[in-house]
């Protein structure tokens, strides 16, 4: 029958059809009586899976190229949509926590060591439990950190400027509880490492994205970075702290602060002027860091090295 409308018809539906597609069923059994095992081997074979649904697929050494793409767009995608454009990323020990718990852990290692008085292991426990303990005291510091860069989030700087962090306990746990508390949010990424592991409560929920490569995890903490703070720290927090000062000192990134808190600490740890006297490095490489104590410390002379700079640690808002 021809058609005589002369009006158009009504739109298509975008999914369902009246008459179904011939390979909307399979073939029939009448024509094929082995066809649903043949069509159910078929369909269950890892050939017929789609490529972007496949995860054997994607995690086999050849597709490495696309999974590098993925973990760099997914969280460049969450930040972007967030409008974040600038961090303070901060660094430091996951060993070290809130005094209280700091406390308990030295008191059970003094427990252990009264049962055993003669065993040098619980001794020494007893002695790096008590160093860690002093130690506690910067997650107070690191807390209101983070309760200081809340409050300018909350401010002017607006979802401009947050806090970052690698999203584990201790040091980065005290920062983000700072912005918790300031009811402000903060930034968390997370590594994924081959025992389990979980991020800190106080990380804003859609702020906390979980990455496959180290690489492409410290490239987001670098690209938005208005400032790294390193608290006392171990192997993790030393790479963060020399992959950044690396960068600065071949120029490879433009300047920002480094600030390491705790001068008697990282004087030992990262010992700066014994790299000069040994010509490894610069004088002038000293100046790429300073140190500090307490959060106005920090805080005070990220804005003093920007307001030298000419740089705001915000743009589109006060600095």
């Amino acid at each position: 029958m021809k058609n005589h409308r002369r009006h158009p018809p009504a739109p298509a539906h975008p999914h369902r059809r009246h008459e179904p597609l011939p390979w909307h069923r399979p073939k029939a059994r009448e024509d094929e009586p082995d066809v649903d095992r043949r069509v159910r081997a078929i369909l269950e074979s890892p050939s017929y899976r789609q490529a972007d649904q496949d995860v054997e697929f994607l995690n086999r050494d050849e597709t490495r190229g696309v999974r590098l793409q993925l973990d760099y767009q997914k969280a460049e995608s969450v930040l972007q949509r967030h409008g974040i454009e600038h961090t303070i990323v901060v660094f430091g020990s996951t060993r070290i926590p809130e005094p209280a718990a700091a406390e308990r852990i030295l008191r059970a290692a003094r427990q252990a060591h009264d049962a055993a008085p003669d065993d040098s292991t619980a001794a020494r426990r007893v002695a790096v439990a008590e160093r860690v303990l002093a130690k506690s005291a910067y997650y107070e510091v690191a807390r209101a950190l983070g309760r200081r860069i809340g409050e300018l989030v909350r401010g002017s700087a607006g979802m401009r400027l947050v806090l970052m962090t690698g999203g584990g306990p201790g040091m980065m746990e005290a920062a983000h509880r700072g912005t918790f508390d300031a009811d402000a949010p903060s930034v968390g990424l997370n590594i994924t490492l081959p025992h389990e592991q979980y991020p800190n409560p106080y990380i804003t929920p859609e702020l906390c994205m979980r990455f496959h490569y180290f690489a492409l995890r410290k490239l987001h903490f670098l690209k938005r970075a208005r400032a790294l703070v390193a608290f006392p720290g171990g192997f993790g927090t030393l790479d963060e702290l020399l992959c950044m000062l690396t960068l600065i000192q071949t120029r490879k990134v433009a300047p920002i602060p480094v600030v390491l808190v705790g001068e008697a600490f990282w004087r030992r740890a990262f010992d700066a002027d014994f790299l000069v006297d040994e010509g490894v490095i610069d004088a002038e490489d000293r100046d790429l860091f300073w140190y500090a104590e307490t959060a106005n410390e920090i805080l005070d002379g990220i804005r003093q090295w920007h307001e030298s700079n000419g740089t705001p640690i915000a743009t589109g808002g006060p600095g």
